[in-house]
């Protein structure tokens, strides 16, 4: 959530952000939001003076009593009524200003770094490089959605059967390649100095709110409205949550956090050859990577992460490239956001299997996440994540990219994760 004091000190410079990022009524909404600001100002003033008056008016009233002056003290007495009057009307309407601004607030994107280029599309982000050799395959090779047929390790009829589509079964070899996936990223992260934590994968209204996902992407995201709680659409959701309306000590400064959970996306209105097989599903298994930072070391950390999730796909001799993603294409609340696609050989395109991006202080703001700098006072902190990694389109590119005649061969890194090194 942007911040009130920067709209009404930097108004040309968030309504610059806000038309990179294209969000279409900005300056009729932050024209409302530095409306709703002075009255709620103007409000706070009135009602803090009128409280201010009243105190003077108790311990005067208490002087005159016991200085047996009882029409001075039953004036000052009925001053206060009037004042206690006021209060009760302006109280209700400071509260209800107060509650418009926050929606508002709400509706606001993040601003975006100086660096994210111009752009409204996918095509307009910017490709910072691209490692790694895309392999030959032969004339027969197969996509990836009939190779787990070929070898019956992921099956999406069954998943269609007891759930329903994007929902699919894994099996066999391919149940313990997810297993070993998993625990090959959750190792790495550990050994890159992350705290392994395993959070709930619901999570209820206010957390939902304090990452941003709400109200953006209310309707993306699985919501059980008996409970009032949302099954995730990623570990960021509450393992940022831990530090909601929290003051961290500096020198526990930076928090790292690494969780693998399930992931939940309704999906709305996807359909094509882009949702084929393993490229987009209603539930799938991520490991995610957050860090939690001083204001300038963040830029910093944020290139940590992307080091750490290239090793990765170093490691899984995938064929990769980063972009920097363009305004246009960015989410409500980053910053700054680059994603790593990989090779998808038999498909022939890219797949993006991370997201890696700063925040800054956007969630922060929201969860209210702070330290104590010198002097006592208190400071938003910066919010950073990543996928490190989404498995569904590592899974893919592994198998399309690493088929033989005489099965499909992992990557060593997973020979003694998996059992095995050959499926088949």
């Amino acid at each position: 959530m942007l911040q009130v004091s920067v709209l009404r000190e930097q108004t040309a410079h968030v309504l610059a952000g806000l038309a990179k990022k294209h969000y279409a009524t900005a300056e009729a909404d932050v024209a409302t939001v530095l409306d709703l600001d002075q009255r709620r100002r103007a409000l706070q003033t009135t009602n803090d003076a009128a409280q201010a008056e009243a105190n003077q008016l108790a311990t005067q009233i208490g002087g005159l009593m016991k200085a047996g002056d009882r029409a001075g003290a039953d004036a000052l007495k009925l001053r206060t009524a009037a004042l206690k009057q006021q209060a009760q009307t302006t109280g209700p309407e400071l509260a209800q200003v107060e509650k418009e601004l926050q929606q508002l607030l709400y509706k606001l994107p993040n601003l975006p770094h100086a660096s994210v280029p111009e752009g409204r599309h996918a095509a307009d982000n910017e490709i910072l490089r691209e490692a790694g050799t895309k392999p030959t395959l032969p004339a027969d090779a197969q996509p990836h959605w009939e190779l787990i047929k070929k070898f019956d390790i992921i099956d999406f009829e069954l998943g269609n059967k007891i759930t329903g589509a994007g929902f699919p079964v894994y099996k066999g070899q391919g149940a313990r390649l997810q297993r070993g996936l998993i625990n090959f990223f959750l190792d790495e992260a550990r050994a890159a100095g992350y705290t392994e934590m395993q959070p709930p994968i619901l999570v209820n209204e206010a957390s939902g709110y304090g990452t941003g996902n709400l109200p953006d992407k209310d309707g993306q995201m699985y919501h059980d409205a008996k409970d009032d709680l949302y099954l995730i659409p990623t570990a960021e959701v509450p393992l940022t949550n831990l530090y909601r309306d929290e003051i961290v000590a500096a020198n526990k400064l930076p928090v790292r956090m690494a969780g693998y959970t399930p992931c939940f996306r309704r999906e709305a209105g996807s359909w094509g050859a882009d949702v084929r097989g393993l490229n987009r599903l209603h539930q799938f298994d991520k490991i995610e990577i957050v860090q939690i930072t001083q204001p300038e070391n963040s830029y910093a950390a944020l290139e940590t992460m992307l080091a750490h999730v290239e090793g990765l796909l170093q490691k899984l001799s995938l064929p990769y490239r980063i972009l920097r993603l363009c305004g246009g294409d960015m989410s409500f609340t980053a910053a700054l956001t680059y994603d790593f696609e990989v090779w998808s050989a038999a498909q022939g395109r890219w797949l993006e299997v991370s997201s890696v991006s700063n925040f800054e202080t956007f969630q922060a703001n929201r969860l209210k996440c702070r330290y104590k700098v010198e002097g006592g006072k208190t400071q938003l902190l910066h919010t950073l994540n990543g996928s490190a990694l989404a498995l569904p389109r590592i899974v893919a590119a592994l198998l399309e990219n690493n088929q033989t005649a005489a099965g499909i061969t992992l990557p060593e890194v997973l020979h003694s994760y998996c059992g095995f090194g050959t499926i088949g």
